[in-house]
């Protein structure tokens, strides 16, 4: 059974940095791509950020020059690190494992219960 369990969200002020993290269970992790989304309320949920098992990664216009995606292989763990957070940024943040080759739009693969980031002004 797939588990993809997010951590490290929560409450931070404009400007400040946050790392979720993912840690995965139940897949081949060395072999999926990894990708980080949101859905803010009322909008649609959203690619963030993704890494393919090369390590190729892939970001929102939005998210480019703050935020890393990275993964550790050996910890079956893929990481988000935030910087410079805007309250455009107020979302939950999901965490994606699909096959490598899957697009980043696409809902296939296998999704986490989400962690709540909230940015305030």
């Amino acid at each position: 059974q797939v588990q993809l369990v997010e951590s490290g969200g929560g409450l931070v002020q404009a400007g400040g940095s946050l790392r979720l993290s993912c840690a995965a269970s139940g897949i081949r992790f060395s072999i999926n791509a990894m990708g980080w989304y949101r859905q803010a309320a009322g909008k649609q949920r959203e690619l963030v950020a993704g890494v393919t098992v090369l390590g190729a990664t892939n970001y929102a216009e939005s998210v480019k020059g703050r935020f890393t995606i990275s993964r550790d292989n050996a910890k079956n763990t893929v990481y988000l690190q935030m910087n410079s957070l805007v309250p455009e940024d107020t979302a939950v943040y999901y965490c994606s494992s699909r096959p490598n080759g899957v697009p980043w739009t696409s809902a296939d693969g296998s999704w986490g219960a989400g962690t709540q980031v909230t940015v305030s002004s």
